[in-house]
């Protein structure tokens, strides 16, 4: 059985349920339902690491690192994990996540639930994988905005050890006050302390593990600009650009379209691409580009727009992994 015969299965069944249907089938026959090919070799380098392709999982299909083998067996050149807080917490109430498949898209309002960091370690230690693994790193909901650093701090310093790269995320838009990390002063305190914790753990494992910068497509150009020159003046490694927006522009008539939470997808595409462009304008740093992947043409879209890597969520759950295939095939 291959994901275009299961997919009428699982568009079926209740959103949530069958993403978690589809991860646990996906960790039991990954290569039986979601048959892969030999990939030829196109290794990239960037931040010091070695990818065996340009092509990864976003975050957020796999916030535990409960999945992790099955995962790595469908062809991703690296795999990010999370979002993990530092305590498990259930996230916001369900149903919480709503296809729209009249746009090709997908709103959750999932709120950060996890099993917590600890968990996701264990987890990742336990795993046979040994490719290029992110970390997303957030806050609990219950810690005041005022004290996220502390929740950030300890996920930087629990991942350290496992983590390929560590992606902090300051944009999910379903966490309450979440956002305001991304400008001022709060920006600055936190990755500053951040940056602090990543030289002394350097040191300490005498080895260096690149921090990226995960933000929102909902800025605009000069709030983006002003940013991405603060994080580079701290010295941040690179982004990963963008997470879901809030926007619900231009969508084709859909029963969900007014659910409240973070919309991706196809709609993603234009907008989030379009800030790419002026992200890149901006730094030389590497930028890891999500939001909208559908097609080969659209992975291409993003390399064209400055993106260093790309990375897959929606597209992957309308059209299965054989979107991996076609995309690493566009570079």
């Amino acid at each position: 059985m291959t994901y275009t015969l299961l997919k009428p299965i699982l568009f079926k069944l209740p959103a949530e349920f069958s993403h978690d249907l589809s991860l646990k089938l996906i960790s039991l026959l990954p290569r039986v339902l979601f048959p892969s090919v030999n990939l030829c070799d196109k290794s990239y380098e960037l931040m010091g690491l070695t990818f065996p392709n340009k092509i990864g999982l976003a975050a957020g299909l796999d916030k535990n690192g409960d999945h992790l083998d099955g995962l790595s067996k469908l062809g991703f050149g690296f795999i990010e994990l999370g979002t993990v807080t530092p305590r498990p917490q259930y996230g916001n109430s369900k149903p919480r996540l709503f296809r729209l498949v009249n746009n090709e898209a997908i709103i959750n309002r999932m709120g950060f639930n996890n099993k917590g960091v600890e968990h996701l370690v264990t987890k990742v230690k336990q795993a046979n994988y040994s490719g290029i693994l992110g970390i997303n790193i957030g806050k609990n909901l219950s810690t005041r905005i005022e004290n996220a650093n502390d929740d950030y701090d300890y996920c930087f310093k629990t991942v350290y050890e496992i983590a390929s790269y560590i992606t902090v995320n300051v944009s999910s838009p379903n966490t309450p006050g979440l956002r305001e990390l991304q400008h001022g002063e709060m920006l600055t305190t936190l990755f500053k302390s951040l940056k602090n914790q990543q030289n002394l753990l350097s040191d300490k494992h005498k080895r260096y593990v690149p921090m990226l910068a995960k933000l929102a497509p909902d800025m605009k150009s000069d709030k983006l600009r002003q940013t991405v020159d603060d994080l580079v003046k701290i010295g941040v490694d690179g982004f990963v650009f963008s997470n879901t927006t809030n926007t619900r522009s231009d969508l084709n008539k859909d029963s969900n379209n007014n659910e409240r939470g973070g919309l991706s997808g196809r709609p993603l595409m234009a907008s989030s691409t379009q800030l790419l462009k002026t992200l890149r304008g901006s730094t030389d740093l590497p930028i890891i580009g999500v939001g909208g992947i559908m097609t080969a043409n659209d992975a291409k879209l993003k390399f064209n727009s400055g993106a260093s890597l790309v990375q897959l969520y929606s597209g992957l759950i309308y059209r299965g992994p054989k979107l991996i295939r076609e995309c690493i095939s566009v570079y």
